[in-house]
């Protein structure tokens, strides 16, 4: 395979595993299709034209030196200019981060508006989630727009080292993994979901490293209610106000990666049970739904930066 086709692949099993249909994703296209047609010729010149075309702007080529196939992938939740060297050293064709750098790390904010459409599947009223997403979306493009987000890009380059980061299409694919789990097993109490959660060989080594599966608000023992995977998936935390609107929309546990100390208060107000599916682990798990297609390619993987492979392949 070459680097067009690993990333097509990925970006094939991100929309697959969307929680959104398929034209709800190609009016997300559309839309920002109109909007690039309105821009003057300047600014159509710098706009990002990959975004016309990929609904995921957290997921993007960042070095491509033209080679016709793959066979040794070092992959990595994080990399930095550590795992670019290592990745060197061993001989790897192509390095593939989760979390995004360069391009994609100035498009986290954009896949945010993900999160709008899935409370809406969960009983969320559109506008409500929409208007308190906008403070956070707002949030998190500042912060990102400080981020020194090259370095690891500008290291793979100057090594001549191919790389891409996945992120939507691996959470996209955690998301419905899990999902499908809960709707097959139909967890009545808070305890069920975590057992369920510890079958996972991710989470398994999760826990052996010290960061199980926990439940960060709510007991054990509570029953688990409508269950909602609303934060596995949308770039990153949503607005700490959407936990009140959760609860009105007859939700009583919520499935998260993590959850800052803010929207934990938050969750407890609103008296919602949040079980927390360990955020290393459960990328790992998204990476590795997608690392399998790859895998019966007959591409090898080198594990990095934190990046716990499980193949499911045998």
């Amino acid at each position: 395979m070459n680097l067009k086709q690993i990333y097509e692949l990925c970006i094939n099993e991100g929309i697959k595993n969307d929680f959104r249909s398929k034209p709800l994703i190609q009016e997300h296209l559309e839309q920002v299709k109109k909007n690039y047609e309105k821009l003057d010729k300047k600014r159509k010149k710098l706009f990002d034209k990959e975004r016309l075309t990929n609904p995921f702007s957290d997921t993007r080529i960042h070095v491509d030196s033209g080679r016709k196939s793959f066979k040794k992938v070092l992959v990595g939740i994080d990399i930095t200019g550590a795992e670019i060297l290592l990745a060197k050293e061993l001989g790897a064709d192509l390095v593939i981060s989760h979390h995004p750098v360069g391009r994609a790390l100035q498009g986290l904010d954009d896949v945010m508006q993900l999160q709008a459409d899935v409370l809406e599947m969960y009983g969320v009223p559109i506008n409500i989630a929409q208007a308190l997403l906008k403070k956070r979306i707002s949030e998190v493009s500042r912060g990102v727009h400080a981020a020194n987000s090259y370095i690891s890009v500008d290291a793979a380059s100057a090594l001549g080292i191919d790389f891409i980061n996945v992120h939507t299409p691996a959470d996209n694919s955690v998301a419905t993994f899990i999902r499908k789990l809960i709707d097959k097993h139909k967890p009545k109490y808070v305890k069920d979901i975590l057992d369920l959660l510890l079958d996972i060989p991710e989470y398994q080594e999760a826990t052996k490293r010290g960061s199980a599966p926990r439940l960060y608000s709510g007991e054990e023992q509570n029953r688990a209610g409508k269950i909602a995977i609303t934060e596995m998936t949308g770039g990153t935390e949503g607005s700490v106000e959407i936990y009140e609107k959760i609860a009105n929309a007859g939700i009583g546990t919520v499935i998260a990666m993590h959850l800052s100390e803010e929207h934990k208060k938050k969750a407890e107000k609103a008296l919602l049970n949040t079980v927390i599916a360990p955020h290393v682990a459960s990328d790992s798990l998204g990476m590795n739904l997608i690392l399998d297609k790859l895998e019966k390619k007959g591409i090898e993987t080198i594990s990095a930066g934190g990046f716990i492979r499980v193949s499911r392949n045998k």
